[in-house]
């Protein structure tokens, strides 16, 4: 008989509730749950195929060790002591800070890799630390840290209250949205225009958001930040600046002023391929609208100036006063945030606390530059690494130049992945942990929820059991308690009881905290009755902004009130906080940081470079998420295709017909044509995450229809220096036809 289990999507940032059919305990089924409080029955193709992607037959169940120099399944017994015995061979003689991680997307979507990845690397301490942020968002980290004093102040659109949203480098009808937590944000873009709003979207290719605006900017890739400094500009030559609610709490208004004199728009025209009056109109519209909002995604973040362009975004919202208010872009308020401490001057925030081995990359977010990684594997000397860690990750096809990576990984000493696939990296392996699928796991929103449209809490226990098998909590619990000393035979639990222990004392020792004076013993026993992670999650709801402070606040959230209501609790629309979440030294928001003004001399000097020649841009799939779902027969073929899309103008001069050889600073590589009148001349797409063809990996499907490596086209070579983000979009390639 079936039976059903509600389960929040961990396949997007959308976080739609899905209500899953299980029968024989397997899911079979899986439909938008209509009663979840934040996505409503909302459900798109990738999480319709959640039961294809939990029931992937080329998923691990078992361990692999390497013996002879041949990945063979092992128990997991077995599996742990050959990694005890690995990273402890690697520490013992090189110590922990030769291991290097790599933390991959996913991360974000799971409540081990929220909680537990920070435990590992504490553990190890090891600064060679990489992730996928700097294939992705830091630009964003840095303007906000820099700007707010916190790097995780995430500004995100009031999509539902807006009256003019601008949309740049973004694609939220194919993507579901990115750094905006937006479950339907088709319908929410929809239901945008349907209350009189207007949608602009800035974007080399009319996407299909695009084909949804009121206007369509199609700048040259890599040009946002020019084009957004003319509109500031234009604010300020117009007389259209008005801070609004936010007069008195902005310094750097000046600075600003000045910076965009040389930026008017008749002289970044020319440069961003965009008319001086488009520009000048799109500055007094967002200027007159009752309420607007800029929102940029990874166009603005993976390009040269990223960190710039994120800044900009920032600044046009406040230049308008359409930061913190209702309709302008607004700090989310995750159900974990911290409860609100007394405003005021804070530590601030900085990059660069120390710097790469080998090219003297700057820190950031504790994280050095993934495109760094290949030379920090492959240079010896002092602080080489020699063991390697991935969770969750593939950065052979995620980070730039692969090939090199990949010969650089099959050099290690040890590597342990924790992976569900055998793929093009994990294939590197002398251990593979892999965790179960998702119906096995626990899901709440750690990083997702800092991002949300709307406020709300949700949380879904595991829908089946994991059959003996460990969850990829206790997976990191036991690698902790291996880095650690303990060895792989200790309780898990005690991982969650230091951390529990450790976070309470230093709660109950802050005057301005909500336990203040409180015995930790007390507090502790307060827990709820279950696994450490809902322990866990408990206290970091009961300390949050809506928690019930430990039974101080009876109506306030706790995990069994969460448990209680699993379609979810709804805590409102978005509200005004910026004292709460201002940090910088001076209380106030920092308009002009020097770091930036700095840099933008670098985007000055660009404004007289040449712009002849193709330049690439990426693109998302509607049924794909980087290079993870190519295995799911649902979600293959249709428009889910590795091609090159050129303008068929462009193909016809350059005699392309079936295939093109693209060449780019890193390599080259032939990849089928596909005609679009949707592109701007001069600019061609592929899309990211493809490459399946090495040998040695576990996904037939994929390997089946493995696509190109885009990013096989780029060195690596070229970084957005304030943030150490590859530059994955706006790079120049030579197009030519095969043969």
């Amino acid at each position: 008989m079936s039976q059903t289990a509600l389960r929040i999507c961990p396949l997007c940032e959308a976080t739609c509730g899905l209500t899953l059919t299980i029968d024989d305990c397997r899911v079979t089924g899986a439909r938008g749950d209509h009663d979840d409080v934040f996505s409503h029955g909302f459900i798109c193709p990738k999480g319709a195929a959640f039961a294809e992607l939990d029931n992937d037959p080329d998923r691990l169940t078992a361990p692999l060790v390497r013996r002879d120099g041949e990945l063979r399944e092992a128990s997991w017994d077995e599996a742990f002591a050959a990694v005890a015995e690995g990273l402890g061979r690697v520490i013992a003689e090189h110590g922990g800070a030769s291991v290097g991680v790599y933390l991959g997307n996913p991360n974000a979507h799971t409540v081990a890799g929220g909680l537990y990845t920070p435990v590992v690397v504490k553990a190890l301490g090891t600064r060679q630390v990489y992730s996928a942020s700097t294939l992705d968002q830091m630009p964003k980290h840095v303007s906000l840290g820099l700007m707010f004093g916190s790097p995780v102040a995430f500004t995100v659109p009031d999509l539902d209250r807006t009256d003019y949203l601008v949309v740049i480098g973004a694609n939220p009808l194919v993507s579901n949205g990115s750094l905006a937590t937006a479950a339907d944000f088709p319908g929410r873009l929809r239901a945008l225009r349907k209350r009189g709003g207007r949608l602009v979207v800035i974007d080399p290719a009319r996407t299909r958001t695009a084909q949804l605006a009121d206007r369509h900017l199609a700048p040259r890739p890599g040009t946002d930040s020019a084009l957004l400094l003319a509109v500031v500009h234009v604010l300020f030559d117009e007389d259209l600046v008005d801070l609004g609610h936010l007069d008195g709490q902005v310094n750097g208004v000046e600075e600003v002023r000045a910076l965009a004199a040389d930026f008017a728009p008749d002289t970044v025209a020319g440069y961003c391929g965009v008319a001086a009056d488009d520009i000048r109109t799109l500055a007094r519209e967002l200027a007159a609208a009752p309420s607007a909002a800029v929102y940029g995604r990874i166009g603005t973040s993976t390009v040269e100036f990223g960190t710039l362009g994120s800044w900009l975004v920032d600044v046009v919202n406040i230049l308008t006063g359409n930061l913190d208010r209702p309709g302008g872009a607004m700090f989310p308020c995750s159900p974990i945030a911290p409860a609100p401490r007394p405003a005021g001057p804070g530590r601030g925030w900085s990059i660069g606390r120390w710097h790469s081995r080998v090219s003297g990359h700057p820190e950031v977010l504790s994280e050095f530059p993934a495109a760094a990684l290949a030379e920090e594997l492959e240079t010896p000397g002092d602080g080489q690494i020699k063991a390697m860690i991935t969770i969750a990750g593939n950065p052979v096809l995620s980070a730039p130049d692969g090939d090199r990576l990949d010969r650089a990984l099959a050099g290690v000493e040890f590597m342990l992945s924790i992976d569900p696939y055998l793929n093009e990296t994990t294939r590197h392996a002398d251990v593979i942990l892999p965790p179960p699928p998702p119906s096995r796991s626990p899901h709440f929103d750690v990083a997702l929820n800092a991002l949300a449209v709307r406020n709300n809490a949700r949380y879904s226990p595991p829908a089946l059991p994991c059959d003996g098998r460990p969850d990829e909590v206790e997976i990191l619990c036991r690698l902790a308690l291996i880095l650690y000393g303990v060895g792989p035979q200790g309780d898990p639990s005690l991982v969650d009881d230091q951390v529990i222990a450790a976070t309470l004392a230093k709660e109950v020792a802050d005057p301005a905290s909500p336990v203040a004076g409180r015995p930790v013993q007390e507090l502790t026993a307060m827990l709820i009755d279950g696994p450490g992670y809902e322990r866990r999650l408990d206290m970091m709801l009961r300390l949050g902004a809506y928690g019930d402070a430990f039974g101080a606040n009876p109506d306030g959230l706790t995990l069994a009130r969460l448990k209680a209501a699993p379609h979810g609790i709804d805590l409102g629309p978005l509200r005004p906080r910026l004292p709460e979440v201002l940090r910088t030294p001076s209380g106030r928001v920092e308009l002009a940081p020097p770091q930036l003004v700095a840099d933008a001399a670098r985007l000055r000097e660009s404004l007289g470079r040449r712009t002849d020649g193709f330049v690439l841009i990426g693109r998302r799939h509607l049924r794909s998420n980087n290079s993870w779902m190519h295995n799911v027969p649902a979600l293959s073929g249709g428009t889910n295709r590795c091609t090159l899309r050129i303008h068929p103008d462009d193909a016809a001069e350059l005699g392309l017909t079936d295939t093109a050889v693209v060449k780019g600073p890193g390599g080259e590589l032939l990849a089928p044509v596909e005609l679009s009148a949707d592109l701007r001349r001069g600019v061609v797409s592929l899309p990211h995450g493809w490459g399946h063809d090495r040998p040695g990996t576990g996904q037939r499907l994929a390997a089946g229809q493995p696509g190109v490596n885009v990013n096989q086209l780029n060195d690596g070579a070229t970084l957005d220096p304030l943030s150490g983000t590859a530059v994955l979009n706006g790079i120049p390639v030579d197009i030519a036809p095969a043969g």
